[in-house]
């Protein structure tokens, strides 16, 4: 016979086992199947975008879209920004149509700088997957050659507009051969992109002009890491009310470097930067390391190819640990003259303020004799706050050292 007392722990431990059991078998979750949608592909070089739109009409809400391991053309434009808990993986090329006259006359517009973009993609808990293959081709010889140079040429769409987007991440992706900018982040928040590959390049004697890799604009908390961009312009610029920003472990090449601006653009309105890290960059024969950009305080005509006037501020950014290889010009630059057309203004006149700059732990070559070439504007009390130091940085041509530096209005 058994012990009192040896009953109770027993019986205790019987009670103790069932509660758990019983939590164990109440905690399990019910799991709500997820609607599939695979996109077919005409792969006869017709018209595939009806059948994406109605793949991400099916597939809106807790929906998997899928597009094989296929060629689909895309000859109009898309809009696909009400997902929400959405994956998308892309295992093929989607290759946007060369039919320029279309896109011209149907612009999806973003409202920035007269710009439009081929394909706007948003929504909540999105989850787009490249495997490292999956491949969006904007076939932009065509544009290069029809634009012949000019940046800003009405209606030439962006690849794609991450369009008030809350919690989106893009994996593995390769884009190529933008038509203009390869992204446009715009009102969007809580977005990563990780191990995006985009390369922009042309094959005659018109330039890939104005095929920006990513741009943010009225976004906060955006990451890009793992990046890989070699374009004809900015690798990635940080345009107006871009706050919270990580640009990390990436890799720019040919392009005109890591961009701020241009800001100021647009007269009596406000914009602001702030909270910016980039951090473990490697630069390859790009223009700079990085540059701030503003336009000056006089007005003369409007955006998109002129403007001026614009009021904010640029603060609280650290550039950290950049190595350099064959820059072309000045590791870093600030230029407050933007005007129209590109001429440089009155640099005195602009009203945008810069303040809280970092610049740590830089290494490498470039072709020109100074660390730093800053042009501050007097109107904006110059800039304030700019800390410069562990610069190891060499001429490229004669393995100088390069230590100088061209400041005014600081």
């Amino acid at each position: 016979m058994l012990p009192t007392s040896f009953k109770a722990v027993m019986l205790r431990s019987a009670v103790v086992l069932l509660l758990g059991t019983a939590h164990i078998t109440l905690s399990q979750p019910t799991l709500e199947p997820r609607a599939y949608c695979a996109i077919p592909a005409n792969e006869d070089g017709s018209d595939d975008s009806p059948a994406i739109l109605s793949a991400f009409k099916s597939c809106a809400r807790k929906g998997h879209i899928v597009f094989e391991n296929k060629t689909y053309h895309i000859h109009k434009t898309l809009k696909t920004t009400n997902l929400k808990d959405t994956r998308v993986d892309i295992h093929g090329t989607l290759l946007w149509g060369n039919n320029t006259d279309y896109w011209l006359k149907n612009p999806q517009e973003t409202g920035f700088q007269n710009g439009s973009a081929a394909w706007f993609l948003g929504g909540s808990d999105v989850q787009v997957n490249g495997f490292g293959y999956g491949t969006l081709d904007g076939n932009g010889q065509v544009w290069y050659d029809l634009v012949k140079g000019e940046s800003m040429y009405p209606d030439r769409p962006h690849a794609l507009a991450i369009w008030n987007a809350d919690g989106m991440k893009v994996n593995d992706l390769r884009m190529v051969q933008s038509q203009m900018w390869s992204m446009a982040i715009m009102w969007s928040k809580n977005v990563v992109l990780d191990n995006v590959y985009i390369s922009s390049s042309t094959s005659s004697k018109n330039p890939a002009r104005n095929t920006d890799g990513a741009d943010t604009i009225n976004s906060d908390n955006i990451t890009f890491r793992n990046m890989y961009i070699r374009n004809g312009d900015d690798a990635i610029a940080i345009k107006g009310n871009s706050t919270n920003i990580l640009v990390e472990d990436s890799t720019f090449e040919k392009s005109l470097g890591l961009a701020f601006g241009s800001l100021g653009q647009y007269g009596g309105a406000f914009e602001r930067v702030e909270n910016v890290v980039a951090r473990r960059i490697r630069f390859l024969e790009t223009r700079h390391g990085s540059y701030i950009k503003t336009w000056t305080g006089d007005r003369v005509s409007y955006p998109p190819n002129g403007g001026g006037g614009g009021v904010g501020y640029l603060r609280n950014v650290s550039l950290i640990d950049f190595d350099v290889e064959g820059l072309r010009n000045q590791p870093f630059s600030v230029a407050q003259c933007t005007s129209f057309s590109g001429e440089r203004g009155d640099c005195e006149s602009s009203e945008f303020k810069i303040s809280n700059i970092e610049l740590k732990g830089w290494s490498g070559t470039t072709a020109s004799g100074y660390v730093v070439d800053m042009d501050c504007s007097k109107a904006s009390g110059g800039c304030k706050d700019i800390t410069v130091e562990d610069m190891d940085l060499k001429n490229k041509d004669t393995d100088d050292k390069v230590d100088r530096y061209r400041c005014r209005d600081l």
